[in-house]
C-alpha cells in the first residue's frame, strides 16, 4: 500500500507528478478548479481538508505526508518593487503553525525570497533540465526553496549555470530579460524544459518541475516509511 502525499496549493500539478514517480499516492488540494491536475483532486481551501484527511488515513492506517506550496505573488522581487505586498496573502506562517502541529513529515516550498526556515535550494541545473534553443542547449534556471520538517532534505548536485545560455520560465512565453540575461522561448520550449508537457503557459509559469519532487520525495518517502505512525 502507498503512502499518501496530500498536494496543498496544488496548480496543475507539477510537483504532484514527482511525488508520484517516486512512489506516493498523490491527492491534490486547491481553491480553484485545475482541469489538468493529472491525480485526486479536492477543490477546497487548504486548510478544510487538514481537519478531515490526516485524522482518516490514520484510521485507515495508512501513512502519509504533506507539501505546501503557498502563493508566492507576497515574496516576489517585481512586487516588493511597486509596493504590493499588502495586495497578496501571505500564508507561510499560518501552513507551517497547521502542518507542524499535525505531526507528519512535511515540505514547504517557494521562492527565493520567501521566509523559509530549514532551507534546501534547488535548480534545474541539478537535474540537467534544459531544452534546444537556437541550436544551442540552454538550462534550465529556476531556483526553487524547500523547507523540510521530520527528513533533513539535501541537494543531488551544485547550481552550475555555463555562461547566460539559461532559459527561464515566468512571465510570458518567447522574447528575452535583459534584467536577468535569460532567453524565454515557447510553450513547447517550456514544457519540454520543465519535464511537464500536460500544462498551459501560465501553468507552467507557477509550476515545479516534476524532477525537483522525484528527488525530493525519495528522501521523504523514507522518512514516512521508517517514521509511521506518527
Amino acid at each position: 500500500m502507498k503512502p499518501i502525499l496530500l498536494d496543498l496549493f496544488c496548480g496543475a500539478g507539477g510537483a504532484a507528478a514527482g511525488y508520484a514517480k517516486a512512489g506516493f499516492e498523490v491527492v491534490g488540494v486547491d481553491n480553484v478548479p485545475q482541469p489538468h491536475y493529472p491525480y485526486e483532486f479536492i477543490q477546497a481551501d487548504w486548510e478544510e481538508p487538514l481537519w478531515v484527511l490526516p485524522g482518516m488515513w490514520e484510521r485507515e492506517g495508512r501513512p502519509y505526508a504533506i507539501h505546501a506550496s503557498p502563493p508566492c505573488q507576497a515574496y516576489s522581487t517585481m512586487t516588493a518593487k511597486w509596493g504590493r505586498q499588502d495586495e497578496h496573502p501571505d500564508l507561510i506562517e499560518p501552513v507551517r503553525e497547521h502542518l507542524m502541529d499535525i505531526g507528519c513529515p512535511i515540505v514547504i516550498e517557494n521562492v527565493p525570497t520567501a521566509p523559509l526556515a530549514e532551507l534546501t535550494m534547488l535548480c534545474g541545473t541539478m537535474f540537467g533540465l534544459g531544452t534546444q534553443h537556437a541550436g544551442t542547449w540552454w538550462q534550465l534556471r529556476r531556483h526553487r526553496y524547500f523547507e523540510t520538517r521530520g527528513f533533513h532534505l539535501w541537494p543531488p548536485a551544485s547550481c552550475g549555470h555555463v555562461g547566460k545560455r539559461v532559459v527561464a520560465v515566468y512571465g510570458h512565453s518567447g522574447g528575452t530579460s535583459k534584467r536577468d540575461g535569460i532567453s524565454f522561448t515557447g510553450v513547447a520550449g517550456w514544457r519540454d524544459a520543465m519535464g511537464i508537457d500536460w500544462m498551459t503557459a501560465d501553468e507552467l509559469a507557477e509550476a515545479i518541475p516534476p524532477a525537483y519532487t522525484e528527488w525530493v520525495g525519495g528522501q521523504l518517502i523514507r522518512a514516512v516509511e521508517e517514521n509511521w505512525p506518527w
